[in-house]
């Protein structure tokens, strides 16, 4: 079985390098990620009203010139050992890079703490956040605890990480159309929402939750049975790998049209601002660690939460249209798509019956809207 795994998922390896400790590895991942984050932090220095949200720019600190001068000296110093270390010198030419440009940016870097309130229509400070926070958190996780013996740059990465960059540089236009159904209906439904509102905490995070992932798993479950939504939502299932990037493909359509039909119930509901405010916390984080590669088994947990194992076999190529659900489990035994083999994780991931989506970013960006059929379709 292991040999046949092999022979299967070894078309998915970017390089088959060693990434244990002393190999070169560990130093340049960091530093290429330290790096690129250092870069992104000069550029919304030097740019400011360009390249940073006004939300986040007056709560920038003044020491952070700095900061930024300090992780472009830490992403130079682990480039130069993993160049060292290691024979395949793309990590450490890719920190050392970032790290040379980053500084030669900060140059002519203006102070970031003013106040600002012009709206940019590029949020990479944001990108910035998540690129240094999505893989601090998951990439120690998947390398501990691994499901599948996968490298971290694997094939299809820097895909992936082009859909990540996407969606983090564009959040201020996309939340802008998510929101702008749901605040159509919010007055409209201000008095029943004033009593939801009311309730305690803990009671409206419930049943956000509940709300949310009712709309989520209809809204899914009509993306893979609509051939037009289809054509989006294929996109997400054309990844061949599971890990936490590959959560991150998904067609800004797709996201699009999930995102403000849930807004749309979450909103004409009233919950309060704060437990919303934590909710996206709750989803970003969740809709992150399932789709990882992480062999975790949460036991009588399944049962009532998504988890990586559940989701993983909806993104299997057999059997295809089960585990809609994005938080709850129990809807997709409620509504009959539930599929959970005890202990069994599935072999391959991808499009069903040997169909192929396409492969890159922009290929795969304008894929749905070619007026030829698409061969997932």
């Amino acid at each position: 079985m292991s040999s046949d795994r092999e022979r299967t998922t070894s078309h998915l390896l970017l390089t088959q390098e060693p990434q244990r400790l002393g190999s070169g590895w560990l130093s340049g991942t960091i530093g290429a990620i330290v790096g690129l984050a250092g870069l992104a932090a000069a550029a919304c220095l030097v740019w400011p009203q360009a390249l940073t949200t006004p939300a986040l720019r007056d709560h920038y600190p003044a020491n952070l010139r700095t900061w930024v001068v300090a992780a472009l000296a830490v992403a130079t110093a682990l480039a130069t050992l993993s160049l060292w270390l290691r024979r395949k010198k793309t990590l450490g030419v890719v920190a050392l890079g970032s790290a040379a440009l980053g500084g030669t940016l900060l140059l002519f870097a203006a102070d970031l703490s003013t106040p600002g309130t012009t709206t940019s229509l590029l949020a990479v400070d944001v990108f910035t956040l998540n690129l240094l926070l999505y893989p601090a958190v998951f990439l120690p996780l998947e390398r501990l605890w691994p499901h599948r013996d996968q490298p971290t740059f694997r094939a299809e990465w820097w895909t992936d990480l082009a859909w990540f960059a996407s969606s983090a540089l564009l959040v201020q236009l996309t939340t802008f159309l998510v929101l702008a159904p749901g605040n159509a209906v919010s007055g409209v439904t201000a008095s029943f929402g004033a009593n939801v509102a009311a309730l305690r905490f803990v009671v409206q995070f419930a049943a956000i939750v509940v709300v949310a992932d009712v709309a989520q798993y209809w809204v899914h479950r009509a993306c893979h049975q609509v051939p037009f939504l289809w054509r989006f939502h294929a996109i997400h299932h054309s990844a061949e790998a599971m890990d936490w990037l590959a959560g991150s493909r998904l067609h800004v359509v797709d996201a699009l049209l999930t995102r403000a039909l849930v807004f749309l119930a979450i909103a004409a509901l009233g919950f309060h601002l704060h437990v919303i405010g934590l909710y996206l916390v709750f989803i970003a984080a969740q809709a992150t660690f399932v789709h990882a590669n992480v062999a975790w088994r949460l036991r009588w947990l399944e049962g009532w939460l998504v988890t990586p194992r559940f989701h993983h076999w909806h993104h299997a190529k057999a059997p295809i249209d089960v585990n809609f659900a994005v938080h709850l489990p129990w809807l997709d035994r409620l509504f009959g798509t539930f599929h959970l083999p005890p202990l069994a994780w599935p072999e391959h991931y991808g499009l069903a019956a040997g169909a192929k989506g396409p492969r890159g970013f922009w290929r795969q960006l304008v894929a749905p809207f070619r007026r030829r059929q698409p061969p997932w379709s």
